[in-house]
Formats: C-alpha cells, structure tokens, sequence
C-alpha cells in the first residue's frame, strides 16, 4: 500500500505532463468488500487478514487518486488466480492471462474509466 502512493507520488510530475496519463494498480478480488462479505464467494473463506486489508487499501488509494487527478485514468484491477509464486504457483490461469487486464487497463483512452475496479470480464464491485 505505502509503495502504491510512493510510487504514484514519485511518478505525478510525469503523469501530469502526459496527454493520456493512466495509472494501473494491481489490486485482488480479495481487496473486495463485497466478495469477502457474500457467502458462495471464493473470497468469503479466504481466511487471511493482512493480503485482503492491503489491497482493500489499494482500492480505496484508487478512488482518492482518481476523484484528486480528474484528467487522468486511474484505476484499480483484479488480475485473476493468477499460478505466481506468491501462492506457490497454484493459480488457474498464466501470468500472461493474468496480465490482460492490466495492459488493457494501461491502454485506455483520455475517455475511459477512472475511479474502477476491473477483471478480464469488466466492472467488479468494490
């Protein structure tokens, strides 16, 4: 969380004197309060509590950076049970797959979304 706003501190000056600044921040679903909270859920019997916080906090970094820099495209997404290292590579789905979301995310226009929450299927809820 702390690198998320050091990172997108560090980088405004560029992004503001970009014509189509974007900013993509790699979020989960477990970042969801609406997952975490509905029962059928694969995030409801997540049983961690420091992984889901962070990226709740992720979210939240999203929203405020968004609603402060209007002229740009920030936004948050969920790349998926991605096989990494982080989850001893048990994930359903390639890097590469997990990786679509975020290289469309990072190709929006001036017009697209910002302020969002996105998977590889469009609009998750918060």
């Amino acid at each position: 969380m702390f690198g998320t706003v050091r990172v997108t501190h560090a980088f405004l000056p560029l992004l503001e004197r970009s014509a189509a600044p974007v900013v993509v921040n790699v979020s989960s679903g477990l970042g969801s309060m609406a997952r975490m909270t509905a029962p059928g859920s694969p995030a409801y019997v997540y049983p961690g509590v420091g992984y889901p916080a962070s990226k709740a906090a992720v979210n939240m970094i999203t929203v405020q950076y968004a609603k402060a820099f209007p002229g740009m495209r920030i936004n948050a997404v969920e790349p998926g049970f991605t096989a990494t290292d982080l989850n001893g590579r048990t994930g359903t789905q390639t890097v590469e797959q997990g990786a679509e979301i975020i290289v469309r995310m990072a190709q929006v226009d001036p017009a697209g979304p910002t302020g969002g929450y996105f998977d590889a299927a469009g609009p998750i809820p918060w």
